[in-house]
């Protein structure tokens, strides 16, 4: 047995000594045994001789030890925790040092830009509509003004999934609003999914508050809803929450489609679109304001600060227009348009001293408070804007050419044959008959083709001459130029060169027939002659009411002598002998106690469809009292196609009716005296 080997004592190692590798009295050989002797030797005597001056030997390395697992009881060695928290620590840092950065790019490098985003976000901006002007007649009675109204209006982006916690949050909300709007439920949605403004949507224009007080009910529901749903834990969230309005006006026309085709109409914008609306847009618009405010969950913050710019309310505007006057022609228009089953027809009232338009009445018309039901071709102002040719009522220029040229007077005797014969034509009148003897007075009371052709060729020494002298008094009549009013899509009629006169229009032009006129240049000419021959521009407007309240008139309109005086009271009596004569084409629109000056017209008409003539143009004009003229009055009924087509037969009527309302509204006195009575016819040989 081998001997027991006695403990060993326990030395402690130098400082940088490694531990052995092998473990005690198991697993060292003698090789490794006897360097550690010898070490310890070494060391020992190093230790003890310090006055030893010769070096040491130098020691081998160590190898270390195999680890021991601790014995029982023995404490647990841990590893150095220095280097993981530096590790963390560097890492805190870094995560530090990136919010630093972070909260220095918002808060100083970037502060603008982000407090922009966010205002943006946060702030709502939106016009405020300015108020439109009134349009007034001359009494200052209302014929189109504005009432209170919403334009509904949504915040598309509180409709998105995010923001409504809902997927289908537009749909829903399109199939409450669809039938109280009266809209397309696809057309909301896709307002709602595609807007043209992130933050902004209009849904529907000009709802009247009753429609706004609906939505604001069912909003009040849903909201009411959403807070039960939050207490409840849920999201809280209403689908109408996003839902809006701005308050608005609408344009509304007290009396319906009276005066319509003057007044025009509104689009859904609110900017005029037609007639005077369109005409005085920029007056009665306005100016429209601004105002930018906080919002949160669809509704304005009342205690955050808001920016507004005030709207400027547009001017009022009064027009010449006499409503009861306008309300009569209408009426009367209307009914024998219906009567005849004509296309069209119009009638124009005028004050002759002044200029000014009393009534412009067209027949059929609409209401423009309601444009779905109206037709397209009665939306616009036929009186201005129908070009026609004129007929029987365009010879009182040819006499007063005649007269005011001296080449004949109203007794001159005009010998009629019953067909006459003109370049490649045979003229006739509207009837057939012997040979007429005619006064120049009786070829226009009983409206002679055949005698104002040969009375017109008298006003030169060749037919070249005598229309060069013609066209230059159709153009002082205005006869080819704008009226003055600058109405909307007014047409200035058709007047050719003289010199681009074919054939037949040399003799056709002085019996109204192959030039174009519309029926505001038809009625100036006779406010012309019975204004003594001076021509003044008719006038719509009468002035400006601004928002301030000052009344601003409006200019004086230019005036132009045309004939003159002489020649004007001589044409006044010849026009009394068409109405008060028996031999007169116009006996329908006399007026008893009144004398009445007038002319009839039958034209041919040029379809505008077909291109040629097809139908007739039935008309009368005329002025009284006829010794002082005050009103004068335009009929004009397109292609009658029932009963006459006689401009005596159907316009005469109309003429009368019109008339005397206007007489008895002015409160025009007849004068009282006799009409001159001139001759119409001679016996020949005298």
């Amino acid at each position: 047995m081998p001997s027991k080997e006695p403990p060993r004592r326990r030395v402690p190692r130098p400082a940088g000594t490694q531990r052995p590798t092998g473990r005690p009295g198991t697993g060292g050989t003698a090789r490794n045994k006897a360097p550690k002797a010898t070490n310890r030797t070494s060391n020992t005597k190093r230790t003890t001789n310090t006055t030893d001056t010769t070096r040491p030997t130098p020691r081998r390395p160590r190898q270390a030890p195999p680890r021991r697992p601790a014995a029982a009881g023995q404490p647990i060695r841990l590893g150095n925790p220095r280097p993981r928290l530096r590790l963390v620590s560097i890492g805190l840092t870094l995560v530090m040092l990136a919010f630093v950065v972070r909260l220095l790019q918002v808060q100083a490098v970037d502060a603008s830009a982000y407090a922009a985003k966010a205002e943006k976000n946060r702030y709502l901006s939106h016009k405020l509509a300015a108020e439109r002007g009134e349009i007034t007649d001359r009494s200052g009675i209302s014929l189109a003004t504005s009432v209170d109204a919403y334009d509904i209006t949504a915040d598309p982006k509180m409709f998105t999934p995010g923001e409504a916690k809902i997927p289908d949050a537009p749909e829903q909300a399109a199939a409450l609003l669809a039938p109280i709007l009266g809209k397309d439920p696809a057309d909301l949605v896709r307002t709602l999914k595609t807007p043209p403004s992130p933050r902004y949507a209009v849904l529907a224009r000009k709802q009247t508050p009753q429609v706004w007080n609906q939505i604001k009910d069912l909003k009040n529901l849903f909201a009411k809803k959403a807070r039960e749903d939050k207490a409840k834990g849920g999201p809280g969230v209403s689908v109408l929450a996003g839902v809006l309005s701005e308050k608005s006006t609408k344009r509304v026309y007290p009396n319906g489609d009276l005066a319509a085709g003057i007044l025009g109409w509104v689009n859904a914008e609110g900017r005029g679109a037609g007639g005077l609306e369109s005409m005085l847009d920029k007056e009665l618009a306005g100016r429209d304001g601004k105002i930018t405010y906080a919002h949160s969950g669809g509704r304005r913050v009342p205690t955050a600060d808001a920016r507004e710019t005030p709207a400027v309310p547009g001017s009022d505007i009064e027009l010449t227009i006499d409503r009861d006057i306008q309300w009569a022609a209408q009426k009367a228009i209307s009914e024998q348009v219906a009567t005849s089953r004509a296309d069209r027809g119009y009638v124009i009232v005028q004050n002759t001293r002044t200029g000014e338009v009393l009534a412009m009445a067209n027949a059929p018309g609409f209401d423009p408070n309601d444009l779905s039901q109206a037709n397209a071709a009665a939306m616009g102002n036929a009186a201005l804007q129908d070009a026609y040719e004129p007929g029987s009522t365009a010879k009182v220029m040819s006499m007063a050419a005649v007269l005011e040229e001296g080449v004949a007077t109203p007794a001159t005797h005009v010998v009629v044959p019953n067909r006459l014969h003109r370049g490649d034509r045979l003229f006739k009148d509207d009837i057939d008959h012997p040979t007429w003897y005619l006064t120049l007075n009786g070829v226009l009371a009983k409206s002679s083709n055949i005698g104002t052709i040969l009375a017109t060729g008298q006003l030169g020494e060749n037919q070249a001459e005598a229309n060069q002298v013609l066209h230059s008094y159709l153009r002082k009549f205005g006869i080819g130029s704008p009226t003055g009013l600058g109405y909307p899509g007014e047409t200035s009629g058709i007047l050719a060169k003289p010199q681009d006169w074919n054939t037949s229009q040399q003799y056709t032009i002085p019996f109204g027939q192959g030039l174009s006129i519309n029926a505001m240049q038809a009625a100036s000419v006779y406010s012309t002659i019975a204004n003594n021959g001076v021509r003044i521009e008719p006038t719509l407007v009468r002035g400006t009411r601004g928002p301030d309240g000052r009344f601003t008139p409006a200019p004086a309109p230019e005036q132009t002598r045309v004939v003159s005086d002489k020649t004007a009271k001589t044409l006044a009596a010849m026009l009394e002998s068409v109405v008060d004569d028996e031999e007169g084409t116009g006996t329908k629109a006399a007026i008893p106690g009144y004398r009445v000056a007038g002319k009839t017209g039958t034209a041919n008409r040029v379809d505008p469809q077909l291109g040629r003539y097809k139908g007739y143009t039935a008309s009368f004009a005329g002025f009284a009292p006829a010794d002082d003229p005050q009103i004068t009055v335009y009929c004009a009924i397109q292609n009658p196609t029932k009963g006459s087509y006689f401009g005596g037969q159907i316009c005469g009527p109309v003429h009368k009716k019109v008339m005397e309302f206007a007489l008895k509204t002015l409160h025009a006195a007849p004068t009282g005296k006799q009409p001159p009575r001139m001759p119409v016819t001679f016996t020949p040989g005298t």
